[in-house]
């Protein structure tokens, strides 16, 4: 199958393809000499390239953040209107609660709708194929 993508994460193409696999297991000794030519930094950013290249999982939650801060903004919008109504805030406190805290919980949900549409168009434009031929009739 082709891949047209030119950040190719192949560790994880691999297992995508679907052919039978198993895994093996070995005891790793330690390294007979010199030092590992790949540091935690490049680790991980492999593990950021493969988070990011199969999934759209970062993007979602932070779209659920987005809503879970929205309500628990919203409870403390509640909170703040009825502490100014029954005249236990200092005042200014209230009307500042309430614009920091809509404004934020608004934000960041706006923010993960954004990012789901992107999310998508992310996937769309990498153009990987939905099925994989592993024999054709055509070909004999």
């Amino acid at each position: 199958a082709e891949y047209g993508e030119s950040n190719l994460f192949l560790r994880g193409i691999v297992p995508q393809l679907g052919f039978a696999h198993d895994s093996v297991e070995y005891e790793r000794h330690s390294r007979a000499a010199g030092e590992s030519h790949y540091p935690l930094r490049k680790m991980l950013h492999l593990a950021f390239d493969g988070i990011t290249s199969f999934s759209t999982g970062p993007i979602r939650l932070i779209s659920k953040m987005g809503i879970a801060i929205s309500v628990v903004s919203f409870i403390g919008l509640i909170w703040a209107i009825v502490t100014q109504v029954t005249g236990n805030s200092v005042p200014g406190w209230s009307s500042l609660l309430c614009a920091v805290l809509l404004m934020g919980g608004l934000q960041l949900l706006a923010i993960g709708v954004i990012g789901e549409y992107i999310g998508r168009i992310y996937v769309e434009v990498k153009q990987r194929p939905r099925y994989i031929i592993e024999k054709s009739t055509l070909d004999e």
